[in-house]
């Protein structure tokens, strides 16, 4: 199999983060504790609509402050929600060299004020990318077909010729379905052997 595209998942696959610190951050601005949090949002169904481009960012932030009774204004909440990301997870500098051979697709379920801040803390990794594939925008989550669709596209060639990586299982098979090659993300090592078990080179 020749492979033309290489498409990444972003969170917990090229950058690590954690809700629990936006929710701690949240703790001290609501009468909620941190762990009640998350059970307040599940039952809206606003944090998906949001990350389906349903909800526009002000909205989000306004219906957000009032599920949680929260006591801050728009700028505030976005450094909040954004202080979830930490670490790279994959070196730049594999990127770097995979980007010189194949076509580079970012594929994430995000959002608007999420991706703003990915856009500024990590510049230096989009670039790796031709094209990013988000959620927000196409109007589709993973694992439905047609955020897949939406990256096959910008990948430019069929499924069967491009390799995709996500963290979540069930996500790598909503690709396998559509005739996507794709293996669960653990760590840059266990990628680092996937990707030569398919003869995916980045070096010499």
């Amino acid at each position: 199999m020749a492979y033309k595209a290489l498409i990444f998942d972003l969170g917990k696959t090229l950058v690590h983060f954690d809700f629990q610190r936006g929710y701690r951050a949240l703790e001290g601005l609501c009468p909620h504790p941190a762990a009640e949090i998350p059970r307040r949002l599940a039952g809206t169904g606003l944090v998906e609509r949001f990350e389906t481009g349903l909800v526009e960012p002000h909205d989000f932030v306004t219906q957000m402050a009032s599920v949680l009774e929260l006591r801050v204004d728009y700028q505030r909440f976005c450094q909040i929600w954004g202080s979830i990301f930490a670490d790279t997870l994959v070196p730049d500098s594999m990127l770097a060299a995979l980007h010189a051979r194949y076509r580079m697709v970012l594929l994430s379920n995000t959002n608007a004020i999420h991706f703003e801040f990915i856009r500024a803390r990590y510049a230096t990794l989009l670039r790796h990318f031709d094209a990013c594939v988000l959620s927000y925008e196409v109007k589709s989550m993973k694992p439905h077909a047609g955020i897949y669709h939406a990256a096959i596209e910008k990948a430019g060639c069929p499924a069967a010729e491009c390799f995709y990586t996500d963290d979540i299982a069930e996500y790598v098979a909503g690709a396998r379905a559509l005739g996507i090659d794709a293996v669960q993300f653990q760590n840059a090592a266990q990628l680092e052997r996937d990707l030569l078990a398919r003869g995916i080179r980045w070096e010499g």
